[in-house]
């Protein structure tokens, strides 16, 4: 059964840090971009941050740029997402994908996960 799993989330200070999985059962997340989106409440879902499959190449939607850091450890098969500095408007549920579609794409359970809640409170 192909699928990804997110693990990390939680609760965290502001100022903090925090660090999310996406780890890959099924297929090689080696041969995928994979992006990291994020739903607030209210909000509409937003890609945050994407990294290639060939060159490690990474974006980063401006908003997170400086704070966090998306990477990839193929041994694992296991993309990062590290929070550093979060602040509480980060609160989310946060969601990995493989090919870093669209964030108004209707998710296909196969190569997105179930996602992941942080929040970010004192």
């Amino acid at each position: 059964q192909v699928h990804l799993v997110e693990s990390g989330g939680g609760l965290v200070q502001p100022g903090g840090s925090l660090r999310l999985s996406c780890a890959g059962s099924g297929f090689t997340l080696e041969y995928y971009a994979i992006g990291w989106l994020r739903q607030a409440p209210g909000k509409e879902r937003e890609g945050i941050a994407c990294i290639s499959s060939t060159d490690g190449s990474t974006y980063y939607v401006d908003s997170v740029k400086g704070r966090f850091t998306i990477s990839r450890d193929n041994a694992k098969n296991t993309v990062y997402l590290q929070m550093n500095s979060p602040k509480p408007e980060d609160t989310a549920v946060y969601y990995c994908a493989a090919g870093c579609p669209d964030p108004t794409a209707t998710p296909d359970s196969r190569y997105w996960g179930q996602g992941t809640q942080v929040t970010v409170s004192s």
